[in-house]
């Protein structure tokens, strides 16, 4: 099947798989080809995709999954290759993140602090291969 994976600034991926593994919002689906046409919104994690006998992550940053036709499309609010994940920026916003949750005041937005660890830390664990 096809898996392309889109975000508002480029195509990141389009390939034939073998299968696809996403992030939904009620927990990871596995996809192989032929699969019932389908739509999820997809959260903050990892999503791995099979060509052949290796596997290859991506982490991304929430969004939508849609399988139609032999065809599977992530539409990604961001999405990256271990490749493309600078480790230092990402371990930078960690601890940022995890900053502003130790010294949160009235005026700390949790919900935002907690959304941006969460991506630094599926960046460093693509990045890690972990």
């Amino acid at each position: 099947m096809t898996l392309e994976i889109i975000t508002p600034e480029r195509v990141v991926l389009k390939e034939e798989v073998a299968s696809v593994v996403v992030p939904g919002t009620d927990g990871y689906l596995g996809i192989l080809p032929h699969h019932a046409a389908m739509i999820a919104s997809l959260r903050i994690g990892v999503v791995k995709y099979r060509q052949g006998d290796r596997f290859y992550p991506l982490a991304i940053g929430g969004g939508f999954f849609e399988v139609v036709d032999n065809r599977a499309v992530i539409l990604a609010n961001t999405a990256e290759r271990p490749e493309e994940i600078d480790i230092g920026r990402a371990q930078a916003a960690a601890e940022r993140a995890r900053r502003r949750l130790q010294e949160s005041s009235d005026e700390t937005d949790v919900q935002r602090a907690e959304a941006a660890l969460k991506r630094a830390l599926n960046r460093l664990r693509v990045a890690k291969g972990e």
